[in-house]
């Protein structure tokens, strides 16, 4: 509250007597810019304690934790107004009663009680406990007891090291003996190799034999930088089996287990397949026999053919893949893509698929039991062109394997951790993966070549 003289306060009091028949706070609030509380409190005190209430306080009172107690349970007990209290009690501040008030009601009667004036007294100083000494320690020179606090801080710098002797190995593809000795050549420039090796347990000459390796080229040096280069270019998809392939194709001799290692060492990981649409509606059509019996080797090119339907989500829009697999070689002989899981999708699929078939081929196509393979048109077109149908049983997947293991390579290569922005765009992308499946991508199975690249040579061996 704003400092008033006793002159202007016992003015508004007046002026508020001499229209309270009238509303007078409002009007006396509105004439002198004050709000209705204060001129209530200004009253209260003149019609209490007189001309002299109004004089503005020239030191500090200070009331006992018996009055603040007092005045705090009449309030609360009879009702009271904090006006009516100030009147009672015969006091000025109305802010005083509402203080009191709020503290008793947080802490109790310690919130009434009134704290000690000036700073809190310091605490003594704890003494510090003496350090009991055996004989031995007493009897050790001067000489020996730095050279055991020399140790003993450098076994304390070695074991703050930040990083666990595990985790650096694992994350550096190097021994735990190699991290250890690197970790005492970044320590010795602080303290005595001798203490660091009694830390770690590391004997001189294997400190210094990987040190000497620390400081030689590193051999693999090129090929780390060929094992990048197809890592990136085949975006994570292959593994270290299909990169030794790579590497062998360029003229490298590695064996697998050193790519995989040096994979480790540059945190090089391939992509990580996850889950699969099914179109299985129950049996309204024919079912067929499952002629393929999970016989999925081809001695030679469209023997035996599998086919499925997978779905894909973007931003809510769905899209829909139906391709057919030649298991000589693993290639996608053909593919349809389309919005909708319509009966169109598979039928547009088989025809292109059936259009690249010579008179003399006869494959079994393979699906699972899904509607699309038991509507009549479909099986009436393969009895046309002579094709074998072949279904799964009844929710065996297992039975259809290389087409479920395509669509898994497929959605961890090119969709999987990948942003698409529009159906458009993922229906492209799959497009350019099949295309690159066939053509580029190199097959462990397939004596390093690619789909095609192995049936052509197959074709030229015959």
């Amino acid at each position: 509250m704003a400092k008033y003289s006793q002159q202007f306060k016992l003015e508004v009091v007046q002026n508020y007597l001499s229209n309270k028949n009238d509303d007078g706070f409002r009007k006396t609030a509105n004439k002198y810019k004050l709000d209705r509380a204060t001129i209530r409190q200004w009253v209260a005190i003149y019609q209490t304690l007189g001309e002299d209430g109004l004089k503005p306080q020239s030191h500090r009172i200070t009331y006992s934790t018996e009055f603040k107690l007092k005045v705090v349970l009449k309030i609360l007990n009879d009702g009271l107004s904090l006006i009516d209290a100030l009147r009672f009690f015969k006091l000025k501040e109305v802010g005083t009663l509402s203080t009191w008030l709020r503290k008793y009601q947080a802490h109790g009667i310690d919130g009434l009680k009134s704290k000690p004036k000036g700073r809190p007294k310091q605490m003594p100083k704890p003494q510090r406990p003496r350090i009991k000494t055996s004989q031995e320690d007493r009897n050790k020179t001067q000489e020996q007891l730095l050279e055991e606090l020399a140790y003993l801080r450098a076994e304390v710098a070695y074991l703050k090291k930040p990083e666990s002797l595990d985790s650096e190995a694992q994350r550096t593809g190097k021994s735990r003996t190699a991290t250890a000795a690197r970790f005492i050549s970044e320590l010795r420039q602080s303290y005595q190799l001798r203490h660091l090796l009694r830390t770690s347990e590391m004997a001189r000459s294997t400190y210094f034999y990987h040190e000497q390796q620390s400081k030689r080229e590193d051999k693999y040096s090129d090929l780390k930088q060929q094992i990048k280069a197809i890592y990136h270019k085949h975006k994570g998809r292959y593994g270290y089996r299909r990169i030794t392939l790579a590497l062998k194709n360029l003229g490298f001799t590695i064996n697998h287990k050193c790519v995989q290692r040096l994979m480790q060492s540059m945190q090089l990981r391939s992509c990580i397949r996850a889950v699969k649409y099914r179109s299985y509606k129950g049996q309204i059509g024919k079912i067929a026999k499952n002629v393929l019996q999970r016989q999925f080797k081809a001695d030679k090119p469209n023997q035996k053919w599998v086919t499925d339907v997978t779905e894909f989500n973007v931003r809510g829009e769905k899209l829909y893949l139906s391709p057919i697999m030649d298991l000589f070689n693993g290639e996608i002989i053909a593919f349809q893509l389309q919005r909708r899981p319509l009966f169109g999708l598979v039928k547009d699929m088989l025809k292109d698929a059936i259009a690249k078939l010579s008179s003399n081929d006869k494959p079994i196509i393979h699906s699972d039991q899904g509607w699309q393979y038991q509507m009549r048109f479909y099986q009436q077109q393969l009895q046309q062109h002579g094709l074998i149908q072949s279904m799964s049983r009844k929710g065996n997947c297992l039975d259809n394997a290389s087409m479920e293991s395509f669509f898994g390579i497929l959605k961890s290569e090119c969709f999987y951790g990948e942003e698409f922005n529009s159906v458009e765009e993922l229906e492209q992308t799959v497009k350019e993966y099949i295309h690159y499946y066939n053509h580029e991508r190199i097959k462990v199975k397939l004596k390093g070549l690619s789909p095609v690249e192995y049936r052509t040579q197959s074709l030229k061996a015959a």
